[in-house]
């Protein structure tokens, strides 16, 4: 199977679809698919929903498309940098579903493995749980999380061979791995492609199974979320 799609957009043209679910690897802007999410934008694809760690910032990562209106619901743990989710969610304009960061790492990763819920102790007795079941086991509450699993994932890593088989640049591996499994088809940006052979498997950290396509951006702008800086 030819895995390399020589742009974002070809890559993405015969797949997206309105109303489709898109995971969205990143951890604010660190390790976020750059080119894939313009191309998405480009797209004009409508009512999504989007699985994410954040919405980005204000037009960039996926602030791009809560700009133009193309996400109609947001799967997230944090959304404190980005005003016009703000606005847009405080407006009813924006469905949001709030979800504990391990509890959404853990609902991809068990989508990816074909695990459909599971039972966890974050969020039981507050607004978490309202409406789902909670049981206990060995006298402690637990409430059950249904999976993830997105009609296509969006990842970025740092490498990849020709057959797909991935390696993160550090924290920029944050939610990746596990977008990279819960996706139905699996869309990949890579900064360098190599042929296959040339990564050692002992450092691959996603396997080519859960990768359908491939593209390079070489020179991604990554842009800095918050700087700080010491004084002199």
């Amino acid at each position: 199977m030819k895995k390399v799609y020589p742009d974002a957009a070809s890559a993405l043209a015969d797949i997206v679809k309105d109303g489709q679910t898109i995971a969205v690897g990143g951890f604010g802007l660190c390790g976020i698919p750059e080119a894939l999410i313009a191309a998405l934008r480009d797209s004009g694809v409508k009512d999504l929903t989007a699985i994410s760690n954040n919405a980005g910032v204000d037009n960039f990562g996926l602030g791009q498309l809560l700009a133009t209106r193309q996400i109609r619901k947001m799967i997230a743990s944090y959304v404190g940098e980005n005003k016009e989710f703000e606005r847009q969610y405080l407006a009813g304009e924006l469905e949001l579903e709030f979800t504990p960061q391990g509890t959404l790492a853990e609902k991809l990763r068990a989508g990816g493995s074909g695990i459909p819920a599971f039972f966890t102790k974050t969020g039981v007795g507050t607004i978490v749980a309202e409406g789902k079941d909670v049981r206990e086991f060995d006298g402690e509450q637990y409430v059950l999380e249904r999976s993830l699993v997105a009609d296509v994932s969006l990842v970025k890593a740092y490498m990849a061979d020709k057959a797909g088989n991935l390696v993160y640049n550090k924290t920029a591996r944050n939610f990746n791995p596990n977008v990279a499994m819960a996706g139905k088809i699996t869309v990949v940006e890579v900064e360098k492609l190599v042929e296959v052979g040339e990564i050692d498997p002992d450092h691959v950290h996603t396997p080519s199974i859960f990768v359908h396509r491939i593209v390079v951006n070489a020179s991604p702008e990554k842009r800095i979320e918050q700087r700080t800086v010491r004084a002199k």
